[in-house]
């Protein structure tokens, strides 16, 4: 009879340890599975999302405008474009606006270069409406940008007034999210 027992109490310790044994396989393969799922997935999900090369090509970006003192003027680059945001001195300010814009290449008024109530900053597109060209920062006698290939002038306001460019630097869709950013695009 001491065999049996032996024999019995042996037999609940062998199915407690196969019990443990089969708990941690079902974990293990819970874990792998679960593993094994989001792995499978994950590429689905990632390729919804825009790759750099489209978030380059027309996402909005934001400008901080703080750091640009009076008179200076900050390059930064939307849709593999420079674009000037330029902070206007009062002069420039006043001088812009007092201008005859109906004598100029392009005609156009201050109020359409700039934002409302924020008069002293400008945004444009820095390329040269003639062939393409970046025009260099406070050159020329209108202290506002020269194409340095075929001499194109531009005043503060990026407005024609000489050379062959035919129109005034553009100027992209951009929006004041506070008095010291802008989002751009």
């Amino acid at each position: 009879m001491a065999t049996g027992a032996v024999t019995a109490q042996g037999a609940g310790t062998q199915e407690s340890v196969d019990q443990g044994k089969r708990d941690f396989l079902y974990i293990a393969t819970a874990a792998f599975g679960a593993v094994g799922a989001v792995a499978a997935i994950a590429p689905f999900i990632n390729q919804l999302a825009p790759d750099e090369e489209t978030i380059a090509a027309g996402a909005p970006i934001e400008v901080d405008l703080a750091p640009i003192a009076e008179g200076q003027i900050m390059h930064v680059v939307w849709r593999s474009k420079p674009i000037f945001v330029r902070h206007l001195t009062q002069k420039e300010v006043e001088e812009s606006k007092s201008a005859d814009w109906h004598e100029m290449i392009d005609p156009a008024p201050e109020q359409a270069r700039v934002k409302d109530g924020h008069d002293q900053w400008l945004v444009v597109i820095g390329i040269c409406t003639h062939l393409g060209c970046i025009p260099l920062d406070k050159e020329g006698p209108y202290g506002g940008w020269k194409c340095p290939c075929h001499g194109s002038l531009y005043d503060p306001l990026g407005r024609v007034r000489h050379g062959p460019a035919p129109a005034n630097l553009a100027v992209p869709p951009y929006a004041f999210l506070s008095d010291t950013k802008i989002r751009v695009g």
